[in-house]
């Protein structure tokens, strides 16, 4: 095993791209798997992540990948989500299995599905878990298998976190539901209730939580799990407030979401059936606190959430030159 070399699973993702890049930016030595290396962009090419052709579906190229590192950071989904509840918990085991072979710490971005309503609106790190979603329930079995895996000495490191967003992030509430990607904003559709808190959590600062947390490894222990806080929006006002200033229109139309269209097209677009099932999460609040991240670390990394939005605009090509 060789000290700071990461193998990262989904690195042209969201959450796998910022912490590979946020490890490069630490003097490790990043490995990333990809089905096809040849068709990666120029700049994904030139990041100086060491591409392995592979499949994350193959246990085998997911071992060959693996060997020597001593970290294992799974952000790895399904293209498009397609067949999310077939692939996930296969994929998850071959990185179980590698990392058990490599004797490397498995890194994996949770999220509140794992919870059900009995354990809303405060949740702690070890809230009981009965989700109330076929997602949900996925996610409980992948915390399961991995916390048996620390059992067995391979060592885990989960942070969970809100509503993922930031320039470079995917299949997210923020880029698909908010607003829309690639055009100036002129409205924003919103999906909770008023008066509904609900939690966001920044890409990059995620990506900073988990190196940082990465970097204090040894005083982990062997299933560590954290939650952040990310941007709390106590009643859904302030991130409706940032886009519009980050836009330039503090009289930006505000727009319902179309809930009832997107359960029509569940049946033909597999993204939309997943926002849907979280519909509930829009509804209710729910809201993780930190403290236990904050006893190890000290704070949380945060980026002031007009500065957030901002970068996520901007990287989402949606301000004009005015407001640039």
């Amino acid at each position: 095993m060789t000290p700071h070399t990461a193998l990262v699973l989904g690195a042209t993702g969201g959450i796998g791209g910022e912490v590979a890049r946020r490890l490069l930016a630490r003097g490790w030595t990043v490995r990333a798997l990809n089905r096809n290396p040849n068709r990666l962009s120029p700049e994904e090419k030139e990041s100086g992540i060491h591409w392995v052709q592979g499949d994350a579906m193959s246990a085998a190229d997911v071992a060959a990948a693996a060997k020597g590192v001593s970290t294992i950071v799974h952000a790895v989904n399904p293209p498009g989500y397609r067949n999310w509840g077939k692939l996930v918990l296969p994929m998850l085991d071959n990185t179980i299995a590698a990392a058990r072979s490599a004797g490397a710490r498995i890194v994996l971005p949770g999220t509140v599905y794992n919870f059900g309503p009995d354990a809303f609106p405060e949740l702690e790190e070890d809230s009981p878990q009965h989700p109330v979603t076929l997602k949900g329930g996925i996610r409980v079995e992948m915390e399961r298998r991995l916390r048996a895996a620390a059992e067995t000495g391979t060592p885990v490191l989960i942070v969970r976190a809100g509503d993922f967003f930031g320039p470079k992030a995917a299949n997210n509430w923020f880029s698909q539901g908010l607003v829309k990607p690639g055009r100036p904003v002129t409205a924003i559709s919103y999906p909770g209730k008023r008066g509904i808190g609900h939690q966001w959590a920044y890409l990059p600062d995620v990506a900073e939580t988990m190196v940082q947390l990465l970097e204090r490894a040894d005083a982990l222990e062997t299933f560590a799990v954290f939650h952040m806080e990310g941007h709390w929006d106590a009643d859904g006002t302030q991130m409706i407030a940032a886009i519009r200033q980050a836009s330039g229109n503090l009289e930006l139309k505000l727009r319902r979401f179309p809930w009832f269209l997107m359960r029509m097209l569940t049946p033909f677009v597999p993204l939309f059936r997943e926002l849907a099932e979280m519909r509930y999460l829009w509804m209710t609040p729910t809201h993780m606190g930190n403290a236990r991240l904050v006893a190890v670390l000290g704070a949380e990394p945060r980026t002031p959430l007009k500065i957030a939005v901002r970068e996520t605009l901007a990287g989402m090509d949606c301000l004009t030159k005015a407001a640039m």
